[in-house]
């Protein structure tokens, strides 16, 4: 498993622990910046996450200060289903019936243990498919 991740400068510090974490569980990441503190425009973040979520079939992880730019960025681009979680479940239920590849955060939101703990949420459910497939389908707009 691969993980391509971003933030701005509000995400920063977060996204620094989950790629500490994620490491440690020996996954693989993609890092695509920010690399600093210093004020950054969030959507070309999103941009570059995004597109490489789509070029490799991998997943990804955005981080902000609330995760709200982050999810409206990335879900600009056809094929991606960027979701902002801020509890375990809604990461379960976003993997199993909107089969998300990007999960969004929110530093100034959540605390980075509820955070960590809904990466792994989100990294470890499985798309059901079914019913679902069909729906997802549907959301592919000409």
């Amino acid at each position: 498993m691969k993980i391509i991740i971003g933030s701005d400068h509000g995400g920063y510090s977060l996204k620094n622990l989950i790629i500490a974490h994620l490491e440690q569980q020996s996954i693989e990441i993609q890092d695509m910046g920010c690399h600093s503190e210093a004020s950054c425009d969030y959507p070309i973040i999103a941009k570059e996450v995004a597109k490489q979520v789509l070029l490799t079939n991998n997943r990804g992880i955005l981080v902000c200060g609330t995760g709200i730019g982050m999810s409206i960025a990335a879900n600009k681009f056809k094929g991606i289903r960027a979701s902002l979680c801020g509890d375990t479940y809604s990461a379960r239920m976003t993997r199993k019936h909107n089969n998300s590849n990007i999960l969004c955060l929110g530093e100034r939101v959540i605390g980075s243990g509820l955070a960590l703990d809904i990466v792994d949420e989100w990294l470890i459910t499985d798309f059901e498919g079914g019913r679902h497939e069909r729906r997802i389908n549907m959301l592919e707009l000409e």
